[in-house]
């Protein structure tokens, strides 16, 4: 296998792996928002902006890892 084929497999491995786990992540934190809703429906302001600037955190370390999947890729 050539190096430019490892390059491959690290960019497609680096960002499947990052996609998989901030899917899992984002999913928890929806879930648990939503069911955090259902319990205290006065504070629905103030858990919807806060899972609203979590779900931005956990996209950012997506687009993290495709930035770093294209500079793996690029060597």
């Amino acid at each position: 296998m050539e190096l430019s084929g490892l390059g491959a497999l690290g960019a497609g491995l680096s960002i499947g792996l990052a996609a998989l786990g901030t899917g899992i992540g984002m999913g928890y934190l929806v879930g648990n928002a939503v069911a955090s809703m259902a319990r205290q429906p006065e504070a629905t302001g103030t858990i919807t902006t806060n899972m609203f600037i979590g779900l931005a955190f956990i996209e950012a370390l997506a687009l993290y890892a495709l930035v770093i999947s294209f500079m793996v890729r690029s060597l």
